[in-house]
């Protein structure tokens, strides 16, 4: 019971925090004010019931709490004036889909950084808490905490206004909302540091707020091409890890223990948006994640296609993990030699990165250079801050 309150309370932070700001503005108050109304509830409801409209009541409970706060801190004539005509009756929350679409661009503001930007989220949209949110990025309590309440000072300063951002600015936006939710879900699926793989609580949030998006704009390509690209991704977390914790590369996982629902719709959303939308790189990313997912064997994989992909990917979207991403494929077509030259050419700021030394080493592996494959391995484990990928790759240098 208690699960299931903790599940149905956190779905609804963004549509109570997101009435209390059209209200009363003052996001960091209104936080606050939701945040005590959250507890009241997990305390409450277990014992005194479920209230049939769970929203309303969390909604009513948080106004309370504001307007007690603004009186508390009226020691003005005029601020206890403005206070006795607030309206002490629950407030009528506008459409809950409009305002957590909302709520989710006001977190992207431009105004703050992208590490910024994923903490707000996870916060006020992802209803985690703040020490969760620490935990998942193995940063002190206090660093999010300082780095959120900063987050919405900035936002005050700038003097955002809880509406949309004018049609101007809009896909400007949402562009920052998609990368954001994209960080969140591969920081979540491949923890860029600690002993752990997986951070689960952050990818099932960035699935959790992309079927909220999707649902707000369900046709926008991208929207839907993102949240197709977690499902088909996250379908396959139950195998890439072993009874010991250890990574598991694609080709020698287990498939049947893939999530056969989640690929399934995947793959029927990223069907359905191709022919409809605008092509872009999440979608892209999506349709190369469905070719893998849909074969039965590592070795059944249509890898001429997926080098197509990525040759469009890399047109439309360039960037460094674009490009190695490529090479790998390049090297399932054209063969190891042909990969390792393109690699020696490519961005240079690739050169120190961990995942440019592993897939360097897989190279030489292929082409049979042992001698240089270990040496990769191991340079690829030194520079890595992943404790499982580091037991990975120092494992394949050892087995070599």
């Amino acid at each position: 019971m208690e699960r299931t309150i903790e599940d149905l309370v956190r779905e609804l932070v963004p549509q109570v925090l997101a009435a209390l700001v059209r209200r009363y503005g003052d996001f960091d108050a209104c936080e606050d004010a939701v945040q005590e109304a959250l507890l009241a509830a997990i305390t409450q409801w277990p014992t005194d019931g479920t209230p049939n409209d769970p929203k309303a009541w969390l909604i009513t409970v948080a106004s309370r709490r504001r307007i007690e706060v603004l009186r508390s801190e009226s020691a003005r004539g005029r601020r206890e004036e403005t206070v006795t005509l607030l309206d002490p009756e629950p407030p009528q929350p506008a459409p809950s889909t409009d305002d957590t679409l909302t709520l989710l661009f006001l977190c992207c503001h431009p105004s703050l950084s992208p590490t910024s930007q994923v903490a707000l989220t996870l916060r006020a949209v992802g209803g985690l808490t703040t020490a969760e949110i620490a935990r998942a990025f193995l940063v002190p309590e206090s660093t999010i905490a300082q780095r959120i309440s900063r987050a919405k000072q900035r936002i005050k300063a700038s003097g955002a206004r809880f509406q949309m951002p004018p049609p101007a600015e809009r896909s400007e936006r949402l562009a920052a909302v998609l990368r954001v939710l994209y960080l969140i879900f591969n920081e979540g699926y491949t923890a860029s540091s600690g002993d752990e793989l997986h951070r689960t609580e952050l990818t099932n949030e960035a699935i959790l707020l992309s079927r909220q998006l999707r649902t707000l704009l369900p046709s926008n390509g991208e929207v839907t091409g993102l949240l197709a690209l977690m499902l088909l991704t996250d379908a396959r977390r139950p195998a890439r890890t072993g009874p010991d914790g250890a990574l598991i590369p694609l080709a020698e996982q287990d498939r049947t223990l893939w999530d056969s629902s989640a690929i399934a719709e995947g793959i029927e959303l990223i069907t359905e948006t191709l022919p409809t939308a605008s092509i872009g790189p999440y979608q892209l990313q999506a349709a190369i994640a469905a070719i893998h997912d849909e074969a039965p064997r590592a070795e059944d994989t249509d890898w001429r296609q997926i080098l197509n992909l990525y040759d469009l990917l890399q047109a439309l979207a360039p960037g460094p993990m674009v490009a190695l991403n490529r090479i790998v494929a390049v090297a399932m077509v054209e063969g190891p030699q042909t990969a390792l030259a393109q690699l020696d050419s490519a961005d240079p700021t690739l050169a120190n990165h961990h995942r440019s030394h592993a897939v360097r080493a897989h190279l030489h592996e292929m082409a049979g250079n042992k001698q240089a494959a270990r040496d990769h391995y191991h340079l690829a484990a030194r520079r890595t801050l992943s404790a499982p990928e580091r037991r990975y790759l120092e494992g394949r240098a050892a087995a070599l």
